[in-house]
């Protein structure tokens, strides 16, 4: 039996049970007492608590995933670290890795694959903007709910990017099927290192195979720099071509030719879940700014090769002048004695006119036609200039950019630098004219730059009434979960604390775990996971927990076997009160399941939301997004006659429809879109 099972770490942690066996740390099921929750315990073996480099990347993690707050990387609670244990307390996931899905589905549907991918590229966007590198990505580290959500987890290796310090470990580190050619050369990382990893993901999610295998992981790195991955349709012909080509841009060899960010990538897939047919055309785009520059390049060869045209033509102006003070020729001395000889009959030294007036129209003439060809050539009218598509400069620094001679154009901000939650500090968020559009060599492109993240301060809400707490949040542009505890000394309904603490300093869009009072004579109970389970045995379940079986619905489903439980609300780990009833959809099976795609319009706001999806009561489907860059939110539910649709924005119901399977049509019973604008 292992020796942890029953141990109460620091006198808090009760472990239960051992739920994963890794290299270097094991990770327990446990109960926080404090907090009545089941957490998850990260404890370091013991045979690695004198290795000084174990340590370092087991702390590394805990500080890493410290400092984010995002639904979909796994929380850290709390930390011990002492000489005889390296423990770091995290947030429950009950489900699966993606590696095993992948395993035991073989191939998944491009749809499951851009809805996971979607989340795990949310996650990744908010720790590159606190600059922070997973450098790890691969499925083992993708943890797999069952209502579809994803946790990126193991920041172990991941690093700050904006710290100075390197060690022999930071070079070629990660695993090798997923790692980047510059990790596999022991190069500069950054954050488009974590985007060629999710690259390899998505190929192995639509295909079933990872782009480079080996006999030894060596062979497999030298791949990973220098061959090119087969085309993902000529493996599975089913992906649309637009998938195909984000997913070829995310692994391409050269950085600088894959997303620059996280949100770019997120744009693209976004913008394909709106129209599946969509193409993208990287590769031509590609292809057209290769030709560019080598054209470019030999122009300039060619240039550095001959003398400069315009010093020729200087050249030729100066010998023709030097030779026009030269003496003149025989001849004309000739004419001019005999044209003196015919005028014998004028008076010596009288003034000749004419000649002197035709001299001087001469010269007129020859002066201006030569400064009209002189302005030509200089001006060159009639050269056309060449024009080349636009980049995608969002997510790039403009001050690196401007410094650097890459691009020939003439990029300037457009108007004062502003907050963004999105991008950090100095990073283009917009740019116009858009990525792809043809711009002259030397043609103005605008740029919006952000100011960083705006920062904000929890205010102090101890004592308060909780639905005060959740206004004032909401107008801090704050998000919120609640937590119920009992508590003697603090009235029902009111706040005990909030985590981060009051007085905290942190970027806009952050979550704060709310801690209510439920009374001292409640007690609060963690939602067991009861999918997958027939509703008899899922009662029983829930007996133990103090829990009951609420309203069952039956429900057509493609991928849950008939009689067993495809969701259930409240969702597992929720904390709810003792005896609450959990409301349960029992699978019918496929025969009659049909898939319907809901086109939900988004109101006019701009900015980060929560939307959220029910059917039937069960969520089904959870996306934090910008309305505005979306113009419709397309949701996809399995059923069969009728369901009851209900999506919420930040919680708060947005609409209610009612969608008519065998027809395909879906009807408005609820409509406060006038509330969202």
């Amino acid at each position: 039996m292992d020796q942890y099972i029953g141990v109460k770490l620091d006198g808090r942690y009760e472990i239960r049970e051992n739920v994963g066996i890794g290299g270097m740390a094991n990770v327990y099921k446990a109960y926080d007492l404090i907090e009545d929750r089941i957490v998850a315990v990260k404890l370091l073996k013991e045979e690695y608590l004198s290795d000084e480099e174990c340590i370092r990347r087991f702390k590394n993690e805990s500080k890493a995933i410290a400092v984010l707050s995002h639904p979909n990387i796994v929380k850290v609670y709390d930390v011990i670290f002492s000489e005889k244990m390296q423990v770091i307390v995290m947030e429950y996931i009950d489900g699966i890795t993606l590696k095993e899905y992948i395993d035991q589905r073989g191939v998944l549907r491009w749809k499951e694959a851009v809805h996971y991918t979607i989340q795990i590229l949310r996650a990744l966007q908010h720790a590159h903007d606190r600059g922070i590198v997973h450098r790890d990505i691969k499925p083992h580290n993708i943890m797999l709910l069952s209502d579809g959500t994803i946790k990126v987890t193991d920041f172990g290796i991941a690093r700050f990017a904006r710290s100075d310090s390197r060690t022999l470990s930071d070079k070629a580190i990660g695993s090798v099927h997923y790692i980047s050619p510059e990790q596999a050369q022991g190069g500069v990382i950054d954050d488009k290192t974590d985007i060629y990893s999710v690259g390899i993901m998505m190929f192995e999610m639509l295909t079933g195979k990872l782009p480079f295998e080996a006999d030894s992981p060596v062979s497999v790195a030298i791949k990973q720099i220098q061959s090119q991955a087969e085309r993902p349709r000529s493996i599975n012909p089913e992906i649309p071509e637009g998938l195909e080509e984000i997913t070829l841009r995310a692994m391409e060899k050269e950085p600088a030719n894959r997303y620059q960010s996280a949100a770019d990538m997120l744009q693209d897939l976004n913008e394909f879940k709106m129209d599946p047919t969509l193409r993208f055309y990287y590769q031509e785009r590609k292809e057209a700014a290769e030709k560019a520059a080598q054209k470019e390049d030999t122009r300039k060869t060619s240039t550095a090769e001959q003398p400069p045209e315009r010093t020729s033509q200087k050249e030729k102006r100066k010998l023709r002048f030097e030779k026009r003070e030269e003496p003149e020729p025989e001849p004309e001395q000739e004419e001019l004695e005999d044209e003196e000889e015919d005028d014998d009959d004028e008076p010596r030294g009288g003034f000749r006119l004419m000649p002197v007036l035709s001299g001087v129209a001469g010269a007129f003439v020859v002066v201006t036609i030569g400064l009209l060809l002189t302005l030509v050539y200089l001006n060159n009218p009639f050269e056309r200039v060449e024009e080349l598509p636009i980049p995608n400069l969002v997510g790039m620094n403009y001050e690196s950019l401007v410094n650097s001679d890459e691009y020939p154009f003439d990029i300037q901000i457009d108007g004062e630098p502003t907050y963004h939650d999105q991008y950090g500090k100095g990073v283009i968020y917009e740019q116009l004219p858009k990525e792809g559009k043809y711009v002259k060599v030397g043609g103005l492109v605008k740029v919006k730059v952000s100011s960083g993240t705006k920062m904000v301060t929890v205010p102090a809400f101890v004592n308060q009434e909780v639905t005060e707490a959740y206004n004032i949040l909401n107008d801090m542009g704050l998000r919120y979960t609640t937590s119920g505890v009992n508590d003697d000394s603090v009235p029902k309904g009111y706040v005990i604390r909030t985590v981060p603490d009051q007085g905290t300093s942190v970027p806009a869009g952050t979550e704060v775990t709310v801690y209510v009072s439920v009374g001292s004579d409640q007690k609060m109970v963690t939602v067991p996971s009861i999918t997958g389970l027939s509703p008899e045995n899922a009662r029983i379940v829930l007996e133990n927990y103090g829990l009951e079986i609420g309203n069952i619905t039956d429900m057509a489903s493609k991928d849950v076997a008939a009689g067993l439980i495809i969701a259930q609300n409240p969702a597992e780990n929720s904390q709810v009160l003792e005896g609450t009833k959990i409301d349960i959809n029992v699978s019918k099976g496929d025969e009659e399941a049909i898939t319907r795609t809901l086109p939900v319009p988004m109101p006019d706001l701009d900015k980060l939301v929560t939307l959220q999806a029910t059917q039937d009561g069960v969520e089904r489907h959870q996306e934090t997004l910008n309305p505005s860059e979306v113009k419709k939110w397309r949701i996809s539910f399995d059923g069969s006659g009728t369901s009851r649709i209900k999506v919420l924005i930040d919680g708060e119901l947005y609409m209610e429809l009612i969608l008519d399977f065998e027809n395909n049509q879906f009807s408005r019973v609820v409509d406060n879109s006038d509330n969202f604008q």
